[in-house]
């Protein structure tokens, strides 16, 4: 049970310094884009929350990448499984159960669906202050 627990505390790592990565790139833009001024608030309002929700989502993804590359490295999906797949269910919560783990590996499921919750919920923070800020900024008159 231990060897679960550091392979998902490592993994679980691993993607928080990625979506931390990516966020501190999210926000910086959105700032950039936010200082400059513009006839067509509404235009660049839309604009920044389509790149911001593009980027987390990117983001997301490849966190999934990365919980399935470390069920092919550990062996915890089950042969002629597809690690992607039980990855995004896990990541999500959605939890089909069509493909449970070996049950060696039984915990990383679990594992990896509180990192998607956690991942989830600092996503959706950052693109309400993200939307906010911009929201804000489009209220000031433009010179």
């Amino acid at each position: 049970m231990l060897s679960q627990f550091l392979v998902g505390a490592a993994v679980s790592m691993c993607n928080i310094v990625v979506h931390a990565m990516l966020m501190t790139a999210v926000v910086q833009a959105a700032q950039t884009a936010g200082r400059k001024t513009t006839r067509r608030p509404s235009l660049r309002l839309t604009m920044v929350m389509i790149a911001t929700v593009s980027v987390l989502m990117a983001a997301h993804a490849l966190e999934v990448i990365v919980w399935s590359l470390a069920y092919a490295i550990v062996g915890a999906v089950p042969a002629n499984a597809n690690f992607v797949y039980f990855a995004f269910v896990n990541y999500t919560t959605l939890g089909y159960g069509d493909i449970t783990p070996v049950a060696r590996w039984q915990l990383l499921g679990p594992i990896t669906a509180m990192n998607g919750v956690l991942l989830f919920g600092w996503s959706t923070a950052v693109i309400f202050d993200v939307l906010r800020k911009a929201m804000m900024r489009s209220a000031r008159p433009t010179p």
